[in-house]
């Protein structure tokens, strides 16, 4: 990946699938830890359906996870005001 590429210009894989036993749409990780994203095509009418909702919960799951690693990162921010206390004390 070049420096210069920002997370906005990685390409996302995308892979089609037509299974009867799978969800319309999901999110997994490769071998390498990127994501892949699946849609099947099984289920392309309630898709088409919903397409503008499922548009729309990028969004919420950008809210969601930025909740999430914000609620981390202040978990890790208090462990290490914790381990610095610690230190000074000994």
């Amino acid at each position: 990946m070049n420096i210069r590429q920002t997370e906005k210009e990685k390409k996302v894989e995308m892979r089609f699938v037509e299974d009867s036993e799978l969800p319309p749409i999901i999110i997994k990780a490769n071998a390498d830890g990127q994501p892949i994203v699946i849609i099947n095509t099984y289920h392309r009418i309630w898709i088409s359906l919903q397409r503008r909702t499922i548009a729309g919960i990028i969004h919420d799951l950008q809210d969601k996870m930025d909740m999430i690693l914000t609620g981390y990162l202040q978990e890790q921010f208090n462990f290490e005001k914790e381990d610095r206390a610690y230190e000074n004390e000994y």
